[in-house]
């Protein structure tokens, strides 16, 4: 009885770690380049958005943006994207956040707005899936942890008792 009080909420906190992390794994939002000069255009694009669940949603905040960029642009290598136009954007870095058709969300980028004659361009702003990895290891350790804590706690109480 007493390990079933350790271990369902352990294998709780490892099972939704297997059901956030592949959902997270699989959004991936990117804008490209991740560096423009002001009056440049970037491309959006929601690679996890399928373009027949409807039009994606670009929420683009910043210094001083707050503002929503429709797509129903079918991308080259898959989900939905859209260019944005960079004039009249102050200095800074803004993020984008998609959400595809079907309202799920599609994860987030950033890109930088630097001066005329600026940075140059790059290219994809992306983490590689390092973070969405990291987030999962989290999950995991802290489950069997809280579990193993449990556990000696447990021992120590029924050891003093007996």
């Amino acid at each position: 009885m007493k390990a079933r009080r350790v271990l369902i909420p352990a294998a709780g906190g490892i099972a939704l770690g297997a059901l956030l992390l592949p959902g997270t794994a699989l959004a991936d939002t990117t804008v490209s380049p991740s560096t423009t000069p002001v009056g440049g255009t970037v491309v959006l694009t929601a690679t996890g958005c399928n373009p027949k669940s409807g039009d994606a949603i670009f929420r683009v905040t910043g210094p001083d943006r707050d503002q929503n960029v429709r797509s129903t642009t079918a991308a080259a290598g898959g989900g939905l994207s859209a260019e944005l136009f960079t004039a009249g954007f102050t200095l800074g870095t803004y993020t984008v956040a998609a959400t595809c058709g079907d309202g799920t969300a599609d994860g987030s980028a950033t890109f930088t707005v630097t001066p005329i004659g600026g940075a140059e361009a790059g290219g994809r702003d992306g983490d590689d899936g390092a973070g969405t990895l990291a987030t999962g290891a989290t999950l995991l350790a802290t489950a069997l942890g809280g579990a193993v804590i449990v556990a000696r706690r447990r021992h120590a109480v029924t050891a003093a008792t007996h």
